[in-house]
C-alpha cells in the first residue's frame, strides 16, 4: 500500500468516526443556517435534506460497520419523516415550519435514492412525482395547489394541506423567495437520477444540456447557486449511464479544471474541492489533478476527523440564508476519497 493509499484509508476512518459520533440518536445529522458562505455565525436547523445527502455520500463506504450503522439509523429517520404519497418535506415534522412548508420534490427524490440504496421500504411515489410537472414535462419543485386535471386522492390531499393554515401559507409564499411554479435545474437532475431515463423524464436531459451550453450552472436553480454543486448532481446522471447527456461531459470537466489552484484545491473551498473530485471521477476523468486535490483534502482534515463547514445551498438567489455543516462537508470529502480509492484500484 502506497503512502497516499495509507493516508486516504486513515483519513476515511477518522471522518467516519466523526460522523458516527455526531449523528443524532434519531438518525438525523446536524444542519446550520448561516448568512455567509463561510458560515461563521450560524444557528442549528431541523432539516431533512442534509441527512439524505450525507447518507448518499456514505453508500460507497457501507462495508464499514460504523457506516452501515449510520445508514440503518438514517433509514429509520427517513421512513418516519415520510408524508402522504411517499414524499418528504424540507423540514422535519418537529420543525415549526413543517405545517406551512409544502412537500418538496428535491427532498423526495434524494430521500428515495437513499432508502433504495439501503434496501429500505418506502411508499411508491413515481406516480405522484409525475403528476407534479408543468406543460413542458419538467418537474415543479413544490407540491402545492395549482389548477390541473389530475385526479388522485393522495396528490390532492397533499396539495390541500396548505389550506389548513391559509394565513401562514400566504406569508410563506410572500416572505420567501420560493414560488409555486419553481422549475429548478438541480432538482430536475435529482429526479432524473432517481427515476432514471424514460419517456417521462427525457425532457430533463434537454434542460441539463441547455444549462451547460448556455453557461447557466450558477443560475439554473434557486437553491443551488454554486456551479460545483450543479456539476456534482449532473455528473452522477452521466455516470449512471445516461448517454444522451454526453454533450455536457467535456464542458463540465474543462470548467472544473479552469478552477484548479497551485495548492491542489479546486474552487473556493474544501467543499468545492470535494465536489470537484467527485464530479471529475464520475465523468471518467483521470489525471494528477485529482490526486493533488485528494492530497489537499487530507491535509485540510481537522483534529477530530471533520472538514470545515461551508454553504452547500441557499434560501434563494439573494443568498439571505445558506445551509451547511461540518457533517455535510465531511460526507462529501469522504465520498471523494472513497471514489478515488475505487478509481485507483478498480477503475470507474
Amino acid at each position: 500500500m502506497s503512502i497516499l493509499e495509507t493516508a486516504i484509508e486513515q483519513s476515511i476512518l477518522r471522518g467516519v468516526n466523526y460522523l458516527h459520533q455526531h449523528q443524532f440518536p434519531n438518525g438525523e445529522f446536524c444542519c446550520y443556517i448561516g448568512h455567509e458562505d463561510s458560515m461563521k455565525d450560524t444557528i442549528p436547523d431541523a432539516n431533512i435534506f442534509p441527512t439524505s445527502l450525507i447518507s448518499y455520500s456514505l453508500l460507497n463506504l457501507a462495508r464499514l460497520p460504523k457506516v452501515d450503522a449510520m445508514l440503518q439509523l438514517t433509514g429509520s429517520f427517513l421512513q418516519y419523516q415520510s408524508m402522504r404519497g411517499g414524499v418528504w418535506n424540507n423540514f422535519t415534522m418537529a420543525h415549526q415550519y413543517f405545517k406551512i412548508c409544502p412537500a418538496c420534490v428535491d427532498n423526495t427524490a434524494c430521500a428515495s435514492i437513499v432508502l433504495k440504496g439501503i434496501n429500505r421500504e418506502f411508499q411508491h411515489n413515481k406516480e405522484i412525482l409525475l403528476f407534479n410537472r408543468n406543460s413542458k414535462k419538467l418537474f415543479y419543485t413544490w407540491f402545492t395547489f395549482r389548477p390541473n386535471s389530475v385526479w388522485n386522492k393522495d396528490y390532492w390531499l397533499l396539495l390541500l394541506r396548505e389550506f389548513r393554515h391559509p394565513l401562514s401559507t400566504l406569508l410563506f409564499w410572500t416572505q420567501n423567495e420560493a414560488d409555486k411554479n419553481d422549475i429548478d435545474g438541480a432538482v430536475n437532475a435529482n429526479v432524473l437520477f432517481y427515476l432514471g431515463l424514460n419517456d417521462e423524464t427525457s425532457p430533463i436531459v434537454d434542460l441539463m444540456i441547455k444549462i451547460i451550453a448556455d453557461h447557466q450552472e450558477d443560475n439554473c436553480d434557486k437553491w443551488y447557486r454554486n456551479p460545483f454543486t450543479i456539476y456534482y448532481f449532473f455528473s452522477r446522471n452521466l455516470h449512471a449511464g445516461i448517454a444522451a447527456l454526453e454533450p455536457i461531459r467535456a464542458p463540465i470537466i474543462q470548467r472544473i479544471l479552469d478552477k484548479v489552484k497551485d495548492n491542489g484545491s479546486i474552487g473556493e473551498s474544501i467543499l468545492d474541492t470535494a465536489l470537484a473530485i467527485i464530479s471529475l471521477i464520475k465523468l471518467d476523468y483521470r489525471s494528477a489533478v485529482i490526486s493533488n486535490a485528494v492530497n489537499y483534502l487530507i491535509g485540510e482534515q481537522a483534529e477530530y476527523g471533520e472538514w470545515a463547514r461551508w454553504a452547500l445551498y441557499y434560501g434563494g438567489p439573494k443568498k439571505l440564508q445558506c445551509y451547511g455543516s461540518e457533517e455535510v462537508t465531511t460526507a462529501f470529502c469522504l465520498e471523494a476519497l472513497a471514489l478515488y480509492q475505487i478509481q485507483s484500484h478498480e477503475g470507474i
